[in-house]
């Protein structure tokens, strides 16, 4: 509960959180080394080099002191301890250091606690330390080499630290990729599988990975052979009722009008419910994906219910390219819409939305609607609404919702019911993934 804010920033794909699990303990070592190391190892180091360097600088006071009776004793000290010594006017009170600097702490702590004269440590310049020393002849700056107290050769195990550590977690990142690749590939079949192709696939990887592979090779081969059941039978059905069908055609043209026309319309009515039953059968596996401009799809769709007497109207379209849909399929969900916006209002409007991620077909009617206890019950097959839209409406088997819903799924998205804000009734949004 405590960490939930956390899983915003997390990574979502499996690359990011292996990636994620690999690196940090890396760092977090590098970084509990180097703090040790620093605290310990080379704050001593800085240390004692800063009181070995105070002793000579001492020593230079000293050879100060009694330059009046031994004048040869300033320079002997001066070059034997190779520093370099000026006389200003005035001295400085301000330790001064570059913003990385963090052992010039401890050297200006160092020489203030040996050295009572000096009056600023001033380490900005690169490579060099000036001591201001307040002394009894006046003030003095003293400026030796940097080196003589820190260790010159700290950065190197921070280098070696960053760049091992580097080399090794590329190299564990490439055994990482080769483990993690069958994973992916599992999830790309399983995800076209999903949306309705069947891509060519072998279990590789771990012992793990290669059950899970194979188990999905079961099922969809399970799932395929079930729906070639399902169409063989619905199929098979609807055939041989064509031919009973056909015969009682027959016999009604031999009846008086009177007779014959409310027993034609009765078998034109099983001829529609038989058409239905058909293109459920059929599925959303007839035809194969390809590249289609979904304006123009919707465009013709909607120019041939204009066609036959339906107030239909593309009112507006946002985005533009082609998608990959099956063209059959997705013309069939589309008809169905509109078909059943049109069978219960009095008009409907079509609209179509593209963006990088989904492809949206919403059609909105100004009928009675659905309410929403009813909307997951109307995309059911054979679903049967009252009292609003209700087979008086119309002649249904109650399949058009149904086969826009497993278009959608086959393509990777969704069939939603709602309210239309425009028009009052229904509106149903083919959303389909990109």
């Amino acid at each position: 509960m405590f960490f939930r804010w956390l899983k915003r920033y997390m990574p979502r794909s499996l690359y990011g959180r292996a990636a994620l699990i690999l690196i940090l303990p890396v760092v977090l070592l590098q970084l509990v080394v180097s703090f040790g190391l620093v605290t310990r190892h080379f704050e001593g180091v800085t240390e004692q080099m800063s009181r070995a360097v105070a002793r000579e600088v001492q020593l230079f006071i000293d050879a100060v002191a009694v330059k009046e009776s031994v004048p040869e004793a300033l320079p002997t000290v001066l070059n034997t301890l190779d520093m370099a010594v000026t006389y200003p006017t005035d001295l400085s009170y301000d330790d001064t250091r570059v913003w990385y600097d963090f052992s010039a702490f401890i050297i200006s702590r160092e020489f203030r606690a040996s050295l009572p004269q000096v009056t600023a440590v001033q380490l900005a310049q690169d490579g060099k330390v000036f001591l201001h020393l307040d002394l009894p002849d006046g003030p003095a700056i003293l400026d030796f080499d940097r080196d003589r107290v820190s260790a010159s050769n700290s950065h190197q195990l921070f280098v070696n630290m960053v760049f091992f550590g580097a080399v090794l977690t590329f190299v564990a990142y490439l055994y990482l990729r080769n483990q993690l690749r069958p994973i992916k590939r599992l999830a790309v079949a399983a995800e076209a599988f999903g949306r309705g192709r069947s891509v060519a696939y072998s279990p590789g990887g771990a012992i793990e990975v290669r059950a899970a592979g194979s188990a999905f090779l079961d099922m969809r081969a399970r799932i395929e052979r079930q729906m070639e059941q399902r169409t063989l039978l619905l199929s098979g059905v609807s055939h041989d009722l064509r031919t009973p069908l056909t015969r009682f055609k027959l016999g009604l043209s031999l009846l008086d009008d009177v007779d014959r026309e409310p027993l034609e319309r009765d078998v034109e009515e099983m001829q529609r419910m038989l058409d239905a039953f058909l293109s459920f059968a059929r599925g959303v596996y007839e035809d194969e994906t390809e590249g289609v401009d979904p304006v123009l799809l919707t465009t013709e769709i909607v120019e041939d219910f204009k066609r036959s007497g339906a107030d239909v109207a593309l009112v507006s379209t946002e985005g533009s390219g082609e998608v990959e849909l099956r063209p059959a399929t997705v013309r069939r969900a589309v008809e169905n819409l509109i078909g059943n916006a049109v069978r219960y209002a009095n008009c409907a409007q079509v609209s179509v939305q593209i963006t990088e991620r989904y492809l949206r077909i919403r059609v909105e009617d100004d009928g009675p609607g659905i309410s929403p206890a009813q909307r997951e019950e109307a995309l059911k097959p054979f679903a049967r609404l009252e009292p609003g839209r209700n087979q008086n409406k119309g002649i249904g088997v109650g399949l058009g919702l149904s086969i826009a819903a497993d278009v959608a799924r086959a393509h990777g998205g969704i069939l939603r019911l709602g309210e239309s804000e425009t028009l009052g009734g229904l509106r149903a949004d083919l959303v389909l993934g990109m």
